[in-house]
């Protein structure tokens, strides 16, 4: 394997991401941070992207952030209060930029997603998990309440079940997270790569302008009122109908045949 911190590979309309520091469980430290960041930056304007797949090298997803840097950065003289509100500040612009990609991301999870690495499953669009996954808020149990974390997860699943997550700092299952909402499916885990990857590929064969519509669309409405939400996106169905390939998605499938989209 590579030694990039995360990897990228784009095959058939999806790309792949990796992280790639499986001996210590892929966790979110400065330097991952900053190269998930401009990995997902890159593929933004990838025309050759129409959907993103994250996951996670080795035995887990992720196990949150890089605790060890993190007391390095406490101990240094000239960092402390400063290097953390920059860390998590850094944490939350990748979290916030997720949604605003015009790719839907799915996680692809296994093994463990703890602390920001739930929040991070959280973020994305979409998740599915191995049979076996556990997901976590557990800073509490060292000391440290999930706050950021917490923004991701109380927008997921319902708020008591949130709570007491982090207040408990108890892990839940594949199933229990399925249930909940924080994932979309369980699989077996030998089933995870290919039943992402359908999904994946499913997406991706839908036309690329209306799904970019419909993400952005579907993130700017949830925090809209009802009435407000209604008129965006009637102004975002607008847009949409006059594309020339809607157009003839419409008409092939009237004429039930196959709509011949322009390459995007």
């Amino acid at each position: 394997m590579s030694d990039e911190l995360v990897q990228c590979d784009v095959t058939a309309g999806v790309a792949v991401l990796t992280l790639n520091r499986p001996a210590a469980l892929n966790p979110l430290s400065d330097a991952m941070l900053a190269a998930l960041k401009a990995r997902l930056e890159r593929l933004a304007d990838a025309a050759e992207a129409r959907v993103i797949i994250l996951r996670g090298a080795g035995k887990a997803f992720c196990a949150g952030h890089d605790l060890k840097e993190m007391q390095a950065g406490r101990a240094a003289p000239d960092r402390g209060a400063a290097y953390f509100a920059d860390l998590f500040a850094r944490c939350s612009e990748l979290m916030q930029l997720i949604p605003t990609l015009p790719q839907p991301v799915i996680a692809q999870v296994h093994g463990i997603a703890t602390a920001a690495g739930c929040q991070l499953v959280a973020s994305c669009d979409m998740a599915v998990a191995a049979e076996g996954t556990r997901f976590g808020v557990n800073g509490v149990n060292i000391g440290l309440f999930c706050s950021t974390p917490m923004v991701a997860l109380s927008r997921n699943i319902p708020r008591k079940q949130a709570f007491e997550m982090l207040t408990t700092g108890q892990f839940i299952d594949a199933e229990r997270a399925v249930t909940l909402g924080l994932i979309n499916r369980v699989v077996a885990p030998e089933a995870l790569e290919q039943e992402t990857r359908t999904l994946a590929e499913t997406v991706a064969a839908k036309l690329g302008a209306a799904v970019r519509i419909g993400k952005r669309a579907f993130h700017e409405q949830l925090d809209m009122s009802l009435a407000d939400a209604y008129a965006h996106t009637g102004a975002v169905m607008v847009e949409n109908m006059l594309l020339r390939d809607t157009d003839e998605g419409i008409t092939a499938f009237i004429e039930k045949r196959k709509p011949d989209w322009a390459a995007e």
